[in-house]
């Protein structure tokens, strides 16, 4: 199932890219504790805020959203974090423990 979901994500991102639309790929680097996605588990994001895939089973895929389209703007990186300990483990449902990493890029 989860091979499944990641083609799915990947062809979908090829699709909007190979239709102009500008793409964002947000992968999983590391977790710890109860992360419901693996390493390597994949978010694909377009410019109107669509998106294909998971990084957390839904815990924090608004977020990641919405840092991706702030890069599609500028064509910058950016590691996110999430997690039990921070101030935002709360506002994006985090709350089961755990902590996630998640490298946010647009693809070319």
């Amino acid at each position: 199932m989860a091979e499944m979901l990641e083609r799915d994500a990947l062809a979908t991102a090829e699709a909007w890219r190979e239709a102009g639309r500008k793409v964002a790929l947000a992968t999983v680097v590391e977790t710890w504790g109860s992360a419901p996605r693996p390493v390597g588990s994949h978010l694909v994001i377009d410019e109107e805020g669509n998106f294909e895939g998971s990084v957390s089973g839904g815990c924090v895929e608004g977020a990641v959203v919405g840092e991706a389209l702030e890069l599609l703007e500028t064509g910058a990186t950016k590691m996110l974090e999430f997690g039990v300990a921070d101030e935002t483990a709360w506002r994006v449902g985090l709350s089961c423990g755990g902590r996630i990493r998640v490298f946010v890029e647009p693809v070319a």
